[in-house]
């Protein structure tokens, strides 16, 4: 387990702290292996009955760690690919509370939640045109599927920073509240599901995900192959490297 991941579980829900608050909760390798771990340990465990994933109510996650993603960037069986592909895979009902940013996969992990609770701080990003990449987490089937093709259009081809009011209208948020109510709002939800009888819980969960279950695999893994050829292409070194220095990446000289 990573320090900058703390798990806990009581009252049958595994709660999931993002807690690298000096990096806004960036993701590092080690990371996404902790929180791969305890997602397969919460859906093993008889005794869990939900999963609560968080960060703090000012921050969320800020997406990956560049820097450590560059020096050892994602492939097949990678902790980032794992993480990635546990989340369409989990039986059990995955809820998240949302505070500050939440960019790249911390976005992406929201369409595979089953609750989404945000504060009114929330500022949610899907940045990967404008780096020079591509979706994951098969965000690209899932997104239109959920918030109608214009709106995810707008959200993955622009990648600009949007609102908890504009994921509600969406459908990537269940409901919004003030920041000093999310945490606790979320985990009386997972509270909530945990008392429900817990094979009906997670047989409704299969049901309703099921018509869409071969197309998120099929799309990881065709998003995962071209992901990994567009952070090659000249245009994600640039962006990239622009993210670094800390200036505004220079496009004009690609056709």
């Amino acid at each position: 387990m990573s320090q900058h991941v703390i798990v806990k579980t009581q009252d049958r829900v595994t709660r999931i702290e993002l807690n690298r608050p000096a990096k806004k909760n960036a993701l590092s390798l080690e990371m996404y292996a902790a929180i791969a771990e305890a997602l397969a340990e919460a859906d093993a465990d008889a005794q869990v009955r939900a999963v609560l994933i968080h960060g703090q109510p000012a921050c969320f996650c800020s997406g990956n760690d560049v820097k450590d993603f560059l020096a050892r960037p994602a492939g097949g069986p990678s902790p980032a690919f794992q993480f990635i592909s546990a989340l369409p895979k989990l039986a059990k009902p995955l809820i998240a509370a949302v505070g500050g940013p939440a960019v790249g996969v911390g976005t992406t992990m929201l369409l595979h939640c089953d609750l989404v609770y945000a504060a009114t701080n929330a500022r949610l990003q899907l940045p990967f045109v404008p780096l020079g990449l591509l979706p994951e987490a098969a965000s690209s089937l899932l997104l239109p599927v959920m918030a109608g093709y214009r709106r995810a259009a707008e959200m993955l081809l622009l990648g600009a920073p949007f609102g908890a009011e504009k994921a509600l209208a969406a459908g990537i948020v269940t409901e919004i509240v003030p920041e000093a109510e999310l945490i606790e709002r979320a985990r009386q939800a997972a509270l909530a599901l945990a008392a429900l009888p817990p094979e009906s819980v997670r047989m409704t969960k299969e049901l309703m995900k099921r018509g869409l279950a071969r197309g998120v695999q099929e799309r990881m893994t065709e998003e995962l192959q071209l992901f990994g050829e567009r952070l090659r292409s000249p245009e994600a070194k640039e962006a990239l490297r622009a993210f670094l220095e800390k200036r505004k990446p220079d496009f004009s000289r690609f056709s």
